[in-house]
């Protein structure tokens, strides 16, 4: 649904799935330096909006998802995933609890998939599943706020590419950007932020916990400093290369007031952490996000492990 505040002297529409919003206003470094200081905010109304209400709502989300949600209250924000049952990721959700309803933003394009899932799995418990399209993401540097479509607050706007470059400086993966169909939650760094490691069973649950304490994530995030003398952003699925071999991709880039050209990709855990690689042909320095030795949190006998094996 097409933002009405591409409507506003100076909006640049976006492309790919953020084509509904605003790219820029006309000063896409301002527009990041004005959300850092607070004084702006950003049209994510693009984002899709699921509202759960119900008496079972917390306890029935904290039986499905990756997050303590059970004691989640009023007004506090969380993230969430819906795993499959090998525990990779198929949805990642931010959401708040107003007391009568959980709010729930997702990815454009994915929120009907999401609510034929959640329909699917009432069974007998007092909830609803419904979309809300009255309603658009508002959202600063670190806050995000659910108002009506078009409204801006009385604020000065920045465009969604400001706002991705400071997403990806603060090393927020972002689900089809920087996720593919083979993620599990290890490898992007959401452990703790959307799951949590000692709440009750959920669907994909013996994967988290297996490779939290047993084994290592296959692949991690790292954060990418690009060379600045190049022109052009390594694309969304460009190669990461190391000595001439492909050993990841490139998931989200942008252009930082500070920083100059970033990017997060997803490289193979065996990558050695000062390397310099190669991203879709730019020259890139490394910061790791996710350790090469995440996970196996459990020391155990070693012939217990090879008969685990």
């Amino acid at each position: 649904m097409r933002s009405p505040l591409l409507d506003l002297p100076g909006a640049v529409a976006a492309d790919g799935v953020d084509a509904d919003v605003a790219a820029h206003y006309g000063d896409l470094y301002g527009e990041q330096r004005a959300l850092l200081k607070g004084e702006a905010v950003v049209d994510r109304s693009n984002r899709e909006i699921v509202r759960i209400a119900g008496a079972d709502r917390l306890k029935w989300l904290n039986d499905l998802t990756s997050q303590k949600l059970d004691t989640l209250r009023p007004g506090e924000w969380t993230q969430t995933l819906i795993l499959d049952l090998q525990g990779r990721v198929e949805h990642h959700l931010t959401l708040v609890d107003d007391g009568e309803a959980v709010l729930a933003h997702v990815e454009p394009g994915t929120s009907d998939a999401l609510v034929d899932y959640l329909d699917r799995m009432r069974f007998m418990l007092r909830v609803e599943v419904s979309r809300v399209d009255d309603l658009a993401v508002l959202s600063t540097a670190t806050e995000d706020f659910y108002v009506p479509r078009g409204d801006h607050q009385g604020k000065p706007l920045a465009g969604i590419w400001a706002y991705e470059a400071l997403r990806i400086e603060q090393h927020r993966p972002r689900l089809g950007f920087d996720t593919d169909h083979k993620t599990i939650p290890h490898e992007v760094g959401w452990i703790g932020s959307a799951v949590h490691l000692s709440k009750g069973c959920y669907r994909g649950q013996e994967t988290v916990a297996r490779v939290h304490n047993l084994g290592h994530p296959p692949r991690r995030l790292v954060f990418l400093h690009l060379d600045g003398s190049v022109d052009t952003l390594p694309p969304h699925g460009a190669p990461v290369i190391f000595e001439s071999q492909e050993v990841g991709t490139v998931g989200s880039s942008a252009r930082h007031h500070e920083l100059g050209p970033v990017a997060l990709a997803v490289v193979k855990r065996t990558v050695p952490v000062d390397a310099t690689l190669l991203a879709g042909g730019v020259a890139a320095a490394q910061e790791v996000i996710v350790p090469p030795d995440a996970g196996r949190n459990v020391q155990i006998d070693p012939t217990l492990r090879r008969r685990i094996r």
